[in-house]
């Protein structure tokens, strides 16, 4: 498979990939992270040192200043380890309707993350935790020992602030990537189990679970070939590609911002190295959102996202 299998699937269904609306900002804030996963797309790690700087945070907030995003979604590496996210929590939180975080869980046990899950109660955060098993043993094959544990005692201490709690208005979602080369089980199906055993075993709860095929870049596609797994990957998403996807893509309703403050049309995307438009325009010399129906750049990655039920 190389760079244009995608375009030619699109060109054999009478389709094309264009920009529609954008509503959502997504800023990914570097690459430093507590973990190694093997799925990570962008390869990030403990010896990572790429990091949003100040002026970087400050154009990104001054951006969401001069648009109206009806979402921003703070990513990584792990947000939880920049020393500037209290400042891009407190400065774009009263800037959107809904300002999500993402985070690993294990970043917020660190004690330099220590006032983070308090802060964001306080502002009304969103938080997009990933969770990649119902179980120790799948999760910790992913990320590492202790991180199941670590993991679970936090979520505990989210549902205390009220997060996942039902009526509390404090979102808690969890996402699950699978922990090998294969596609994601039934999202309704695996989030109806994360519920049953999380809450049987565990006493913890969370809002809604959101299931995604791993994306063949970074860390996860050099994985693959290590395995001798990257053919038979790209084959299993490329016969999965389901053109009913496409209407709700993320890359059509998102820019999506790189540490150094230059934009892309989603993270994966940014992790490939395809500009939006091709250019490299940076976010403060972002004078107008992209226009709808503009062609968005192409990859074999993009198949991960058009698999199934696709990547929303």
């Amino acid at each position: 498979m190389n760079p244009s299998r995608f375009s030619d699937t699109l060109r054999r269904h009478g389709l094309e990939l264009t920009r529609g609306a954008t509503s959502t900002l997504q800023i990914n804030i570097g690459r430093t992270c507590d973990l190694a996963c093997r799925h990570c797309h962008l390869e990030a790690g403990p010896d990572r040192v790429e990091a949003m700087g100040h002026e970087t945070v400050e154009a990104v907030i001054a951006c969401a200043g001069r648009f109206s995003f009806a979402a921003i979604d703070i990513t990584g590496g792990a947000p939880e380890l920049l020393p500037r996210l209290p400042r891009l929590v407190s400065g774009l939180a009263v800037l959107t309707p809904k300002l999500i975080v993402r985070t690993n869980l294990a970043a917020l046990t660190r004690p330099e993350s220590g006032a983070l899950p308090e802060l964001c109660r306080d502002h009304g955060v969103a938080l997009t935790a990933s969770l990649p098993a119902a179980n120790a043993a799948q999760t910790e094959a992913q990320r590492g020992g202790g991180v199941w544990e670590t993991s679970i005692a936090m979520i505990r201490r989210l549902n205390g602030l009220g997060y996942g709690v039902a009526g509390s208005g404090l979102e808690l979602d969890l996402v699950s990537n699978p922990t090998g080369a294969f596609l994601p089980a039934p999202q309704g199906e695996t989030e109806q189990r994360f519920h049953l055993e999380l809450e049987r075993r565990y006493a913890i709860s969370f809002n809604h679970l959101y299931t995604f095929a791993n994306a063949p870049l970074g860390r996860f596609r050099a994985w693959l070939e290590r395995s001798g797994n990257l053919d038979a990957y790209l084959s299993r998403l490329e016969g999965s590609f389901n053109p009913c996807t496409l209407p709700g893509l993320m890359c059509r309703s998102l820019i999506s911002v790189n540490w150094d403050g230059f934009i892309y049309d989603c993270d994966f995307n940014l992790a490939a190295g395809l500009h939006h438009g091709e250019q490299r325009i940076h976010i403060a010399q972002l004078s107008e959102l992209p226009a709808a129906g503009t062609p968005i750049p192409v990859g074999d990655h993009c198949f991960a996202c058009t698999a199934g039920s696709g990547f929303t």
